[in-house]
């Protein structure tokens, strides 16, 4: 059973020092907890993106072999507001990713790179909640991160990993927390973060000017300090990003 909507969240653990957030597409982290990474890097921890694909298919009047550097781009000037530099692509095309080996050994390969303690990743479930349903890509990237947290710490799963590319088992992942669900059982504060992650947003300017009407700006604030606070009345009246956190 789902907890009740009054229980109140944990803090997110803080004794780690690498975390890798592992996503489908441009815009993914920045609409779920860049508040969050704003905050951990501001701390001295290492955050880096890993994006599944470039986002090519995500705006209909730009064809994808423009629109996928365009939105690179965008990513990484968006990383950058947030303190993070390290952003990779993998190439996966962008609306038909699928869950498989395939996407397992390039996400547990980055895992072996980066050798995080914490991996964050998005919605995984079917939908959003209610009837608002989730996307392919999401879903896939989603269940792979989760698997390939595992993956990562057993040589004989992706063997090759080792022979080809000389990246050794890595069993250091210690939490894989989820953000974008409607199920979160940790939080944190978004104070010191929010106005970041609203620019950070912002950077996805391109994408966001066909998605809506509204002025871009006041689009991200709207909608990042609307869920913040929504959150705030879980986590002692503080506006909050929030995480479904998985131990391993």
């Amino acid at each position: 059973m789902n907890e009740p909507a009054t229980e109140q969240l944990e803090p997110m653990p803080e004794d780690w020092q690498r975390a890798l957030a592992v996503v489908a597409h441009p815009d993914d982290l920045e609409y779920g907890c860049a508040a969050a990474v704003a905050s951990w890097t501001d701390g001295g921890r290492e955050v880096s993106y890993l994006l599944a694909t470039r986002g090519e298919a995500g705006i209909d009047t730009v064809e994808p072999a423009t629109c996928g550097p365009l939105r690179e781009q965008e990513q990484r000037a968006s990383a950058g507001v947030v303190g993070v530099s390290s952003v990779e692509f993998l190439d996966h095309r962008d609306g038909v990713v699928e869950y498989g080996t395939g996407l397992r050994r390039d996400v547990a390969a980055a895992i072996r790179r980066h050798r995080p303690e914490l991996v964050i990743t998005l919605n995984h479930r079917d939908t959003w909640g209610g009837t608002a349903w989730n996307t392919p890509d999401h879903r896939a990237v989603g269940r792979a991160t989760l698997d390939a947290a595992a993956d990562a710490g057993n040589r004989w799963i992706f063997p090759e990993l080792i022979a080809e590319q000389g990246l050794q088992p890595w069993n250091g992942v210690r939490w894989v927390a989820v953000a974008g669900t409607t199920t979160p059982t940790h939080a944190v504060d978004a104070t010191a973060g929010l106005e970041r992650s609203v620019r950070s947003l912002l950077e996805h300017r391109t994408y966001i000017e066909v998605l809506t009407d509204q002025d871009p700006e006041e689009y991200c604030r709207t909608f990042l300090t609307g869920n913040a606070r929504r959150a705030a009345a879980r986590f002692g009246g503080r506006p909050a990003v929030t995480f479904e956190l998985f131990g391993r």
